[in-house]
């Protein structure tokens, strides 16, 4: 029994890493996705970085607050990360396609 291959888009992610919703006739859908989630890793970054700031200087930010913001971003770079070895490997592997 084979199971169907599903689009990327119907794989539930959590908001701040699902990708943004692309248009089927766009020729570059896989770089506004590819953009999208660098924009995202980014935004998780800076948020981590602005909540520590918060918290180290005092104004009104809260250790528990920091500390989730910083493994969100982290854990938000992992997955990126891992997703681009992924397609990485893939593409390694249609070069080593004869023709």
């Amino acid at each position: 029994m084979s199971l169907p291959i599903l689009p990327v888009s119907s794989i539930a992610l959590p908001d701040t890493l699902a990708p943004a919703a692309v248009g089927a006739s766009s020729g570059g859908a896989f770089q506004d996705v590819l953009n999208g989630a660098i924009q995202r890793v980014e935004s998780l970054q800076t948020n981590a970085s602005s909540a520590v700031q918060n918290f180290l200087s005092g104004e009104g930010g809260e250790l528990h607050t920091a500390i989730l913001a910083s493994q969100r971003a982290d854990l938000g770079f992992d997955m990126f990360m891992q997703v681009r070895n992924k397609v990485v490997g893939a593409y390694q592997e249609i070069m080593k396609m004869q023709v």
